[in-house]
């Protein structure tokens, strides 16, 4: 479960990470009663990517403004998505950004240190600068200091930023979580580190261990319907976790015409990083989580959320190619083949409501293609139901991304 930002900066203040003064802004009034001195940044609270390009984020310099912009924002859905709180917080003035993130990687099973020295909004700019660190052994300052080494961070910045990446473990080991991070790390002209923006996914499985975490969720809002929605959702989660949702990857570019799917965050970010070095525009990229305990998953958990993803894309009309790349067992290769051709093919036995079809493709609609990379697994059973369709099989990830020759596909 992916906690909203400002949710995600009370859990920064408990180990002493510095966060701006701040203001959760439940409703437009509550600006009367901003107990912070403007300018501010009105920010949208909503748990996908993208805020900035999208205008969830808005710098205002007095109340009458402030009306304006959250007026504005609490009508605005990002990616689906309306805020139900705004966080009003004060302007910082970064000389340098850079991206930090500590994230369960299940393939390696080891955590990952991820660090960047362009922080940000510029995706391409950031993965090109991207320096990964796995922790083999028992977490140490070491860890720390060789990712903001690697960063290529000098002098003072270096004990800096090691000491909010150690804070960061700290608070990933203590809390069970899947991926903090950062982005961006802020960088005053003195040298003092600020985090501007943050982001916590929380271990659904973890979260009976911690009680402190379900009653931060529970107090998001004061939306009485939300509260009780959110509230049966805490106590399913606490006596029986459910599978954990697809999580979209916090960076967004409304102008990529590639979506990814993935099931691991080192993955998802070298997938993308692949792609931008052959000059793709990546829209956004999508997770699906493992088991906790091993590398095979139960086929529900499969179908549930590679189906949820694939209808979420192929209703974005600027997507071109989706693009699959899973790194797993033979089984878990099988399953991807057979939940394609169930969804674009369900049995003819099967009734399903307007609702429950999934789109199909026509000479006058718009289908993206669909490449899947995987290991192994019995995928040629499938290939005859799919046929007709735009989807194509690979073991190889170079082949992978050689079968994007459409020539509708735009480059950098």
């Amino acid at each position: 479960m992916d906690l909203l930002e400002y949710q995600a900066k009370e859990l920064f203040t408990e180990v002493g990470i510095p966060i701006l003064p701040s203001q959760q802004i439940n409703e437009i009034r509550d600006l009367k009663q901003l107990q912070i001195p403007y300018p501010v940044v009105l920010k949208s609270q909503v748990r996908v990517g993208g805020r900035g390009r999208a205008g969830g984020v808005r710098f205002v310099e007095n109340t009458i403004d402030a009306i304006a912009a959250a007026r504005n924002i609490f009508n605005l859905p990002i990616m689906g998505q309306y805020p139900e709180v705004l966080l009003a917080e004060s302007r910082y003035d970064a000389e340098m950004e850079f991206f930090l993130a500590v994230v369960l990687d299940y393939h390696l099973q080891r955590p990952v240190l991820l660090g960047s020295s362009a922080g940000g909004i510029h995706i391409e700019l950031l993965l090109e600068k991207m320096q990964k660190v796995v922790v083999e052994d028992e977490f140490s300052p070491f860890y720390a200091r060789r990712l903001a080494i690697a960063m290529g961070l000098k002098g003072i910045l270096i004990q800096s930023v090691s000491v909010i990446i150690e804070k960061m473990y700290s608070l990933f080991e203590n809390k069970d979580l899947d991926l903090i991070e950062i982005n961006p790390l802020g960088i005053s002209a003195k040298g003092e580190v600020m985090a501007l923006d943050g982001k916590i996914s929380v271990n659904d499985y973890a979260l009976k261990r911690h009680p402190e975490l379900l009653s931060l969720l529970s107090t998001h809002t004061n939306k009485p319907d939300s509260d009780q929605s959110l509230n049966q959702d805490l106590v399913a989660i606490s006596d029986n976790p459910p599978i954990p949702q697809p999580q979209q990857l916090d960076w967004y570019d409304e102008t990529g015409n590639i979506a990814i799917i993935c099931n691991n965050m080192s993955l998802g970010i070298s997938t993308w990083d692949l792609l931008i070095k052959h000059q793709y525009k990546v829209n956004c990229c999508w997770l699906m989580g493992e088991n906790h305990q091993e590398n095979l998953v139960p086929s529900s958990f499969i179908k549930e959320q590679l189906q949820q993803v694939i209808h979420k894309l192929i209703k974005v009309p600027s997507l071109q190619v989706i693009f699959i790349n899973i790194l797993s067992s033979p089984h878990v290769s099988t399953l991807i083949g057979k939940t394609l051709a169930e969804y674009f093919t369900p049995p003819k036995n099967q009734i399903q409501t307007e609702q429950e079809k999934p789109p199909k493709p026509s000479p006058s609609t718009h289908f993206p293609q669909i490449i899947v990379r995987v290991f192994g697994g019995q995928l040629q059973s499938y290939q005859d139901y799919l046929i007709n369709l735009p989807i194509m099989w690979t073991e190889d990830i170079e082949e992978a991304v050689n079968l994007i020759s459409l020539p509708e596909i735009a480059h950098n």
